[in-house]
């Protein structure tokens, strides 16, 4: 079983749980489930293209930063002129919670990525009570079914869908109208190792309608500029920021570099 089955298997059992918890109709009946998302695909078309995140830790490093509170990244990354912020909400492997999305939306005026392994259209009306605005899909975990169903749902409640794909093969089955951004994993999950090649070899399959984003291994701007031919726009870069000692200052510096 690798990491991702496990993570899934875990998953399961914890959407069961919190769905006897919290019925869906208390999430829906939250002051933010109502309220008003930013198109963060439209914001990566508009701004930088950077897509910063909130991460604690991952199981291929055990900690990368357990001191910065969210809601300080969340104003840092305001602050440096990010198109969106990614916000990391699984707890057993990634030190993340609900609580830090609902932090994130109470400091910052930034779409919000709900960075989650979404099994169950459940998780999609979570994020929206808690202030996402917009989710993440991964297509290694999901049949083109459960692709069309999860992102129609997103859709239906004002939520902008990021679909991720490592491969060709989930490429071809992922593709319809329902997403609003394609990205690509730049990191192989069976070995981790992470090549921009990847991005590079899927950039001309993926449809001009919808925004690409390049996910892993962006630590550059050598990275960024050499991906933009490829019709990239969104660059997704997960520790890079998060591993220094002010991630705002850091997303600050880059962006401006980027310039």
């Amino acid at each position: 079983m690798n990491i991702l089955d496990k993570i899934i298997a875990d998953k399961r059992l914890e959407v069961d749980l919190k769905k006897d918890l919290i019925p869906i109709k208390q999430l829906e009946s939250s002051v933010l489930f109502n309220g008003e998302t930013i198109s963060m695909a439209q914001s990566i078309k508009s701004g930088s293209g950077i897509i910063a995140e909130h991460k604690r830790r991952s199981p291929s490093k055990s900690v990368i930063n357990q001191k910065a509170s969210v809601q300080q990244v969340a104003i840092g990354y305001e602050n440096a002129g990010v198109s969106a912020m990614s916000v990391l909400t699984d707890g057993k492997y990634f030190g993340g919670s609900l609580d830090d999305l609902l932090l994130a939306r109470a400091s910052a005026k930034i779409p919000l990525l709900r960075k989650e392994f979404v099994i169950d259209e459940y998780q999609i009306i979570e994020a929206k009570a808690y202030g996402a605005d917009a989710i993440l899909l991964i297509a290694a975990v999901l049949d083109q079914n459960n692709i069309k169903s999860l992102s129609e749902t997103a859709k239906s409640i004002g939520l902008d869908v990021l679909l991720e794909v490592h491969n060709e093969e989930e490429l071809h089955k992922s593709i319809m109208p329902s997403l609003d951004m394609l990205g690509v994993n730049n990191r192989n999950l069976k070995t981790f190792e992470v090549s921009l090649d990847t991005s590079k070899k899927l950039s001309s399959l993926i449809p001009d309608d919808f925004v690409k984003v390049s996910e892993s291994g962006i630590s550059s701007i050598e990275a960024i500029k050499e991906l933009k031919p490829y019709g990239f726009e969104g660059f997704l870069i997960g520790e890079n920021f998060m591993k220094t000692d002010n991630p705002g200052a850091s997303a600050s510096e880059f962006i401006n570099r980027l310039k």
